[in-house]
């Protein structure tokens, strides 16, 4: 937490994807972290110390999300990540997103008031 704030980290490659999830997650009173790559995220989640991750399956890379969780957890990471992809719901069906140590999938394009509702159960 920051200032009594939760604090979200997501890293996602798209800017207007960053700009449109931060407006929602201040709009409801949240404080966020953004990446816009593998890298910076690990260096992002050790800085911010985040309550909540938000990660995009395919960034640089096609699985470049998986292999950020991997460092995630390699780093000690316990709270819940979340994968976003535009496969989200199809990706839930086909794959145990729970083996790759992530707490669910969202779906893109992203829907605020599931978003808001899934942090609010994860964070309360």
């Amino acid at each position: 937490m920051q200032d009594g704030k939760h604090v979200i980290l997501y890293v996602e490659d798209d800017p207007d994807f960053r700009a449109s999830m931060r407006t929602v997650l201040e709009a409801h009173g949240y404080v966020m972290f953004e990446a816009a790559d593998g890298e910076e995220g690990l260096r992002a989640f050790r800085d911010a110390q985040p309550d909540l991750v938000i990660v995009d399956l395919m960034m640089e890379e096609i699985d470049s999300g998986t292999t950020l969780m991997k460092e995630f957890r390699a780093a000690g990471c316990t709270v819940p990540v979340y994968m976003l992809s535009s496969a989200g719901d199809a990706l839930t069906l086909s794959t145990d997103y729970t083996q790759l140590g992530f707490s669910g999938v969202l779906q893109k394009p992203l829907d605020p008031d599931r978003l808001v509702g899934i942090l609010e159960t994860k964070l309360a």
